[in-house]
């Protein structure tokens, strides 16, 4: 596997804390292969007042990588609201073909690029286009963020529904504890069998609530517990 596209059931539910996630386990335990990040579009960014970054700014914080800004983050647009509402806004257009082509350069130099995209797996990426509809175009094997949370399993299965519609490789949910949730509250809130049995889509695993996202040796530990023979497969 080459590429590794991260999505969700929406926004503000563990993408980026995810990817981080997954990049550090792959960088702690295979660290003699390289490893590649990008964020294709960026709607906003942190509050640095209140100590907050986006994240292609927590990226370049947490990771040393061989590769250049615009390959971590091709396109950007400064209002944190839907892409195509984003540049249209600034006056400004999505360019896909820019994205497609820094991302293929990064498939040629590492052995792994993780894909975070923005918002959820129905979120527009163009006026025409969803996340799914790229994910199906580009055939980018597709993991979903669920959030541990009241909601999750319905979450889970509306969102495997438009997958298994858009054609999309989806290779398994990873469940994400947004606050510190003990193992009973997961079982009631997001129960694996539950939801393997309703969306015929492996649950890879659960990750841990963390409050320091800037460690990367916690973020390692996180990820220590999915099925990384799927993701890696």
């Amino acid at each position: 596997m080459k590429s590794l596209l991260i999505t969700s059931t929406d926004t503000e539910v563990g993408k980026t804390f995810s990817t981080c996630a997954l990049g550090a386990y792959f960088q702690t335990h295979f660290s003699r292969r390289r490893l590649g990040l990008m964020k294709p579009i960026q709607c906003g960014e942190g509050d640095s007042s209140a100590g907050t970054c986006g994240d292609r700014e927590l990226y370049q914080q947490l990771f040393h990588l061989d590769q250049s800004a615009e390959e971590l983050n091709p396109l950007y647009f400064e209002a944190p609201i839907a892409p195509p509402l984003a540049a249209a806004l600034g006056n400004q257009s999505i360019d896909l073909a820019k994205v497609w082509k820094n991302l293929q350069g990064l498939q040629q130099r590492c052995d792994w690029v993780l894909i975070e995209g923005a918002g959820s797996l129905g979120t527009p990426v163009t006026a025409e286009l969803t996340w799914a509809d790229l994910a199906r175009e580009w055939r980018l094997p597709t993991v979903l963020v669920v959030p541990v949370k009241l909601g999750a399993i319905g979450q889970a299965v509306a969102f495997a529904a438009l997958a298994k519609q858009a054609n999309v490789d989806l290779r398994g949910i990873i469940l994400n504890c947004v606050r510190p949730t003990t193992a009973t509250e997961i079982d009631q809130l997001a129960p694996t069998d539950l939801i393997v049995n309703l969306t015929h889509i492996p649950v890879l695993g659960c990750l841990p609530y963390l409050a320091d996202h800037k460690s990367l040796v916690e973020l390692a530990i996180a990820a220590q517990g999915l099925e990384w023979e799927i993701l890696l497969c």
